[in-house]
């Protein structure tokens, strides 16, 4: 059912790179960044969503189906810097974004006055989420935390109660392999059965 939304704050995908950056080269961090893995994950982070800025690898199937948007959409996506499924997937959203006019693409930082608790996982929190939104701010669709192949890996590690650090080396092959076709493809079908 379509929904309509209370203001957030939102911000433009620069104000999100200047906010890991600022977090970066802070002196002092504010936390959870003054807890050296939540830094360590930024910094990283930081690296891994320029590299994808850098490969751009948008694929002609992609392009296709975004340039047939003719209608004005709002894509909101629900984040934050520490975040490794974030660092693979927000690039992604955001230069699928920039390759049509009627897209205005924002962030809103989890924890910081978002609409998380609209959008949960299995009840839980779990993020980026990317909310499409017509031009008059209704639904269309969300999609997250994290594509297919992914979540299967996720899963079955959460199954066999793996620690973080198997979990999050498992998850960097999957988004290393794939190179962003599931995030497009899910994504994709998704606006294709929207139009």
């Amino acid at each position: 059912m379509p929904r309509k939304t209370k203001f957030y704050p939102m911000m433009h995908f620069q104000e999100y790179l200047d906010v890991v950056n600022t977090i970066l080269a802070a002196e002092k961090s504010a936390p959870p960044y003054d807890n050296a893995d939540y830094f360590q994950y930024t910094k990283m982070n930081g690296s891994r969503m320029n590299r994808w800025l850098k490969q751009n690898p948008v694929t002609d199937e992609t392009k296709s189906i975004l340039s047939a948007i003719n209608r004005k959409q709002q894509w909101v996506v629900i984040t934050e810097p520490w975040c490794g499924d974030a660092a693979h997937i927000v690039p992604i959203l955001y230069l699928m974004s920039r390759l049509n006019e009627h897209i205005d693409f924002k962030l809103q930082l989890r924890d910081s006055g978002s609409e998380i608790e609209n959008y949960l996982t299995n009840g839980t929190r779990s993020i980026p989420i990317l909310i499409v939104r017509d031009e008059n701010g209704n639904d269309l669709f969300h999609w997250g935390p994290r594509p297919a192949a992914a979540k299967a890996v996720y899963d079955a590690l959460k199954d066999k109660k793996a620690g973080f650090e198997e979990t999050k080396v498992a998850l960097q092959q999957v988004y290393n392999s794939d190179k962003s076709t599931g995030i497009q493809q899910e994504v994709s079908a998704l606006l294709a059965a929207h139009r």
